[in-house]
């Protein structure tokens, strides 16, 4: 009996396991990549792509918000990056979801105010029909 069973999960180990870790990092770096620079772009087009519909975002200062909500306030075009650059990030792959950790620095201009945030933050990741899609981002303050 012990045998049948093993195959199995050494089969699902090999769909999900290491094998693929190192294709799925780099795919999700690049997405850390393209995030980045659409918010340096003030592009929402860009991250409407990069973020799936049952999006959470909760960030310092501010109430949970949903994929609707943080579109519209990117479209707003009120707040403008001078920087959004992320450092220290961690990838993990679990099958079709993925953890990515980090550190995020952003200076930015909001209603005439420069202003810088050291955050630490965590994405979560799926892996949709259409690629990998951020289902929920959580940061807090951070020393420098």
């Amino acid at each position: 009996m012990a045998g049948p069973v093993a195959l199995v999960v050494l089969a699902v180990l090999q769909a999900t396991g290491p094998a693929s870790w190192p294709q799925d990092s780099a795919t999700l770096a690049r997405l850390e990549q393209e995030w980045n620079e659409a918010h340096l772009r003030a592009d929402p087009t860009a991250l409407d792509r990069l973020w799936a519909e049952d999006l959470t975002v909760a960030v310092p200062e501010m109430a949970p918000m949903g994929k609707q909500e943080v579109l519209a306030f990117a479209r707003s075009e009120r707040m403008r990056f001078e920087v959004y650059a992320s450092s220290d990030l961690h990838y993990r792959v679990y099958g079709d979801a993925a953890v990515v950790t980090g550190r995020l620095a952003r200076t930015r201009t909001l209603r005439g105010q420069r202003l810088e945030d050291h955050w630490r933050f965590t994405k979560v990741y799926v892996r949709r029909r259409e690629g990998w899609r951020v289902v929920a981002f959580h940061a807090s303050a951070a020393p420098q």
